[in-house]
């Protein structure tokens, strides 16, 4: 056999080779992670002496659970986030800051990483020196960038943000993160996806707002779950009027939702109960909602029921992140076969882990050993 014709050969087996051996990898990490899901829900008990755990079971029972690669994929704002290194409620006694990756939902790609999970971000920064910084930061922490756009015709976000252990003072100098389009939202990404996720904030201003609508149209008709943050803030977005018409126009598609006490005061105003919140999510068209308190605990609604739970006493060193580390471990124990009463549950444990800390939590959370935990 000529010399040529032999190479030539070779290099086609050697193609073939690396083929089978990217399928065999792809394979054993797909049959790796049904393995996973199964033990998680061979090890799911009694959701705890808080709910009823057939009604629990009773959302789930209607649904079927969408399939994926990717666990969950954020769509929104990924920013520098320049913390203060003083305690402080207001930005006014802030005079020095430490510098962190941020946004919403770039926040929560990172929570599900390190709980074990697989995420990726559809976002936009830009080509500077904090766009490249992100994109190290995201990579690090284990997020797919693939779909993150890094523009070299705009700067990259930066907010401002206290550090306390309540509501913190913001500001933002709003650049690259609502300038995402439509066009960017990758069709094949949602396809991936099990869980497609948002947040008001990228809802604010357009493109970015028709942006998400686009995600979610997608979504729903690839059968997807979808979750909306309604972190509506005027000093974001001040016409509360057209914050609350975009919010009836997306909630439709949303499967999940999480607003706090503040988010509810600021899109309906002071004055309401739990309650009442909740239901005024539900008339926007959420199907699950999950109010968070604070310590007063969390509500949870679906169906036209409500269950209650308490939070945990827990020393807060740092609030900033909490809701998104909630969202992580929400979405991942839903995915996982759990109730929802039992995602409440373990998502709290995540959150008392990242209170615990200033910034985001850097370090893996075992997902095994906080379900096991759920049984003491």
């Amino acid at each position: 056999m000529p010399i040529g014709q032999r190479a030539y050969l070779e290099k086609i087996m050697n193609m073939r080779r690396d083929y089978s051996n990217t399928c065999l990898d792809l394979r054993a990490d797909i049959d790796g992670r049904r393995l996973l899901q199964r033990k998680y829900q061979r090890s799911l008990g009694s959701p705890g002496n808080y709910f009823n755990a057939q009604s629990g079971n009773s959302w789930l029972g209607t649904r079927q659970l969408p399939h994926g690669e990717l666990d969950v994929l954020t769509i929104g704002e990924v920013v520098i986030d320049l913390i203060s290194t003083e305690e402080t409620s207001s930005l006014h006694d802030a005079r020095t800051f430490r510098l962190y990756q941020g946004g919403s939902p770039a926040n929560i790609a990172c929570y599900v990483t390190k709980l074990g999970g697989r995420a990726a971000l559809i976002s936009k920064a830009g080509a500077d020196v904090w766009g490249d910084f992100l994109v190290e930061e995201l990579r690090q922490a284990g997020v797919l960038t693939d779909y993150l756009v890094l523009d070299p015709t705009t700067q990259t976000t930066v907010i401002f943000i206290s550090r306390t252990s309540g509501t913190a003072d913001s500001l933002a100098l709003r650049n690259a993160d609502y300038q995402l389009t439509p066009e960017e939202i990758s069709v094949a990404a949602i396809r991936r996806a099990r869980v497609v996720h948002a947040s008001t904030f990228a809802l604010s201003r357009e493109p970015a707002r028709s942006a998400v609508e686009r995600a979610f149209q997608l979504a729903r008709a690839n059968g997807k779950f979808i979750s909306l943050d309604p972190n509506y803030n005027p000093t974001v977005w001040p016409e509360r009027e057209e914050a609350l018409a975009v919010l009836r126009r997306l909630f439709p598609y949303v499967t999940f939702t999480k607003p706090s006490w503040d988010d509810a005061q600021r899109l309906f105003g002071p004055g309401k109960t739990a309650e009442e919140y909740v239901v005024r999510y539900h008339e926007l068209g959420a199907e699950v909602v999950v109010f968070t308190q604070g310590e007063r605990g969390m509500l949870l609604s679906y169906h036209g029921e409500q269950w209650a739970l308490p939070a945990h006493p827990v020393e807060v060193v740092d609030a900033t992140g909490a809701g998104d580390a909630f969202w992580a471990g929400f979405l991942l124990a839903v995915l996982d076969g759990n109730t929802l009463q039992r995602a409440m549950l373990f998502a709290r444990q995540v959150v008392e882990r990242t209170l615990r800390v200033v910034g985001p939590l850097r370090e893996p959370l075992d997902r095994e050993l906080l379900y096991a935990e759920l049984e003491r």
